[in-house]
């Protein structure tokens, strides 16, 4: 272990901590925008943990096995985008001086597939801080899936800066209660304890003890009295690294500001210092005012060691992992293919095809044996549900509980069987859904993996945040969501989804979709798992839905349309569309047969994904719903909005515009309106108005 002890070294020390420092400053102020508040105070703690600790390679940022760092308070962008330009990433100087522009690679908060380096996007608090959760997990999942005793492939570790922000947050709670209970001991956080937020000191709102509430998570808590005792937090951070069994939280005791007249004040979060407090900032820690963005050679020299380190620490994995395909080349070509985000071959092989069947199966249902049938042939698929596995559906049969397997009861065989081990491949969250959307994101951002995370369709709603991140960054993940409408039942309007469709259909870059049948939500999943620059979202119902008989309908794979035809008037242009997704679309077609037989032509229309529909040439969309037929009506449980670009100004939607109640599901479907003789009265009033 360095101690960096002498004159020389400690002067060269201070030279680049206030490097980083004033990169920060310079950028804030130049952009008349930011955070100098962060760079100033943490400067320390993340100028040892880059030079000193972290394994990384700035001329190969997707290097697998690399460290993990995740700045969780992405306020204080400006130190990273230092950190990444200084050890030789490709953002440049002038990409610095750009920060906040348009354009620039150095954005506002740190986005993911924007700037180099950048792990995860962040910015909301506590994102981060969960993210890193996740993380964490994929090391640990992977490392027991594939390492041998012989030859370890996987072993890297996750590295959070948090603030006071993200600690305050009910999502980083969530994902610190359940870290601590994995035992997940490769995460530490860096916690920037400088006790001033946005508005004001934290002693007007967070006067617990951090350390104790950290404890009883699990964690292992050490405390840095001095945030610029760069021996303390060095020391601090190798008893973190070497403790296996606990994720560790270090306090480091900071001062936001750190330098300048607004040392310790709210005043130096957010904005930007101004000239005359950035020069007096300057010459308290003895740094020229002119010119802005020095880097001293020196200062550039030394850490751009990073650059030989990280080739060096690269091909030292390349090795391990050339002498792991040697030795179990079957393991090998699979772990492969998951960090290449690749399907196998035969991934789909077994998945099943339903039957014909009036009484039906509950979409839900369908959607567990389509698991458990590509399961075992994808490995990358892993996750879990917010303890709602037995009303889900999600769990992986026979391929055991990722948990702490030095923790397992000695019976203990685990929900799903195959008893307790990292390697396992169900995700327990607990009742934790934020948490839950926040790890799952960490899981993809990781590589290796497919997640997917699980709940009933309200409470989605936890879950909006993590959700709308995942979305931006366009990260692969599953997200089911069952018990999808008022048909709930009994429990009433507090788990009775009506404006959630909406909602998640309004998220840019968000695929959301709604099945009616088991072999639809068959292709459903398939698509899910080969769309991979996005999210995807799968709404399912909790009531049995007849399997339809697609003999007499168009076949499921039209799914993929986004909206397809089930069947049309024969041998007539209709005069009327119905439009459904989900479990409306039973509905639609028996009320289509009456109609038929009163006379009226109808074209059924299954709508299961809008997105999928949009992106559709304009041609295909107007072959399912032609311009000249402008009787149409939508019918969804669920609010209408959204639904009229596709009905028009002469269409209708039949919708759900209130909260649910307390009754059986039939007696619901009744009094809301959503009859066969309900949809054929709307349907005639379309068409032949008074």
């Amino acid at each position: 272990m360095s101690t960096h002890s002498d004159a020389k070294s400690s002067a060269l020390d201070q030279l680049c901590i206030n490097t980083l420092r004033f990169l920060s400053v310079d950028m804030v102020q130049k952009a008349n925008s930011g955070h100098p508040g962060l760079p100033l105070g943490a400067a320390p703690m993340a100028f040892v943990l880059w030079t000193r600790l972290l394994r990384h390679n700035p001329r190969n940022p997707q290097w697998f096995d690399r460290d993990r760092f995740v700045l969780s308070a992405g306020h204080g962008s400006a130190l990273l985008y230092s950190l990444l330009h200084l050890t030789g990433y490709a953002l440049s100087l002038d990409k610095l001086k750009a920060f906040r522009q348009w354009g620039s690679m150095a954005p506002g908060h740190p986005e993911r597939g924007h700037t180099p380096g950048v792990e995860i996007t962040t910015g909301p608090l506590g994102q981060g801080f969960a993210n890193a959760v996740g993380m964490a997990v994929a090391e640990a999942q992977l490392a027991a899936r594939y390492n041998r005793h012989d030859h370890k492939v996987i072993d890297h570790a996750t590295y959070v800066l948090a603030s006071d922000g993200d600690l305050m947050e009910g999502v980083a709670a969530e994902a610190a209660s359940l870290a601590g209970h994995l035992k997940l001991g490769k995460l530490t956080c860096l916690y920037d304890d400088n006790r001033v937020t946005l508005a004001a000191s934290t002693d007007i709102t967070f006067s617990e003890d951090r350390a104790l509430r950290f404890q009883a998570y699990g964690w292992h808590t050490l405390i840095v009295e001095d945030g610029n005792d760069l021996a303390a937090i060095e020391a601090a951070l190798h008893v973190a690294r070497a403790e296996t069994e606990r994720p560790s939280l270090i306090l480091v005791r900071t001062h936001i500001g750190y330098g300048s007249p607004e040392h310790d004040s709210f005043k130096a979060h957010g904005a930007p210092l101004g000239l005359d407090d950035v020069r007096e900032t300057k010459q308290k820690l003895g740094w020229p005012a002119e010119p802005a963005f020095l880097i001293p050679a020196p200062v550039l020299a030394h850490f751009r060691e990073a650059l030989a380190g990280g080739e060096g620490d690269e091909a030292d994995s390349n090795d391990r992992l050339n002498a792991y395909l040697q030795a179990y080349p079957g393991d090998a070509q699979e772990l492969h293919r998951r960090l290449r985000n690749e399907l196998p071959p035969g991934w789909d092989a077994d998945i099943p095809s339903f039957a014909a069947d009036a009484t039906g199966i509950a979409t839900r249902v369908a959607a567990g044996k389509v698991m458990n049938a590509i399961a075992p042939r994808l490995p990358a698929l892993f996750g879990g549900s917010a303890d709602l596995d037995p009303s889900t559906h999600t769990a992986l049969i026979g391929l055991g509980d990722f948990n702490p397997p030095f923790a397992a009861p000695e019976d203990h065989q685990g929900s799903a069987g195959g008893g307790w081990t990292y390697a396992g491949r169900n995700l327990h969250f607990g009742v934790r859904e934020h948490a839950m959307g926040a790890i799952v994101n960490g899981l993809a951002a990781h590589g290796g993996f497919i997640p997917y995370g699980s709940t009933f369709f309200i409470f989605s709603d936890y879950m909006r945040p993590a959700m709308r991140l995942a979305a931006l960054m366009g990260l692969h993940v599953v997200f089911v969501f069952t018990h999808d409408s008022i048909a709930v039942g009994e429990d009433g309007p507090t788990h009775q989804p009506v404006e959630q469709l909406a909602n998640l259909r309004a998220v840019p870059n968000l695929l959301v979709i709604r099945p009616c049948d088991a072999n639809e939500t068959a292709v459903a999943w398939r698509v899910a798992l080969e769309v991979s620059d996005r999210p995807v979202v799968l709404v399912l119902s909790r009531q049995n839905l007849p399997v339809l008989d697609r003999s007499r309908y168009a076949a499921a794979d039209g799914l993929r349309q986004g909206a397809y035809v089930l069947n049309d008037a024969p041998g007539a242009v209709p005069q009327l569309i119905l439009i459904a997704s989900g479990s409306e679309v039973a509905l639609i077609l028996a009320a289509a047969d009456r109609l038929h037989a009163q006379g009226i032509a109808v074209r059924c229309v299954s709508m299961p994904s809008w997105e999928l529909f949009d992106a559709l040439p304009q041609a295909e969309r107007d072959a399912v719903l032609p311009p000249s037929v402008g009787a149409r009506l939508a019918v969804e449980l669920g609010v209408a909005q959204g639904w009229h670009r596709y009905v028009g100004a002469a269409g209708d939607v039949l919708s759900v515009e209130t909260y649910g109640a307390s009754a059986p599901a039939d007696v619901l479907l009744r009094e809301y309106g959503f009859t066969v003789e309900d949809v054929c009265r709307r349907a005639r009033a379309i068409i032949q108005p008074e």
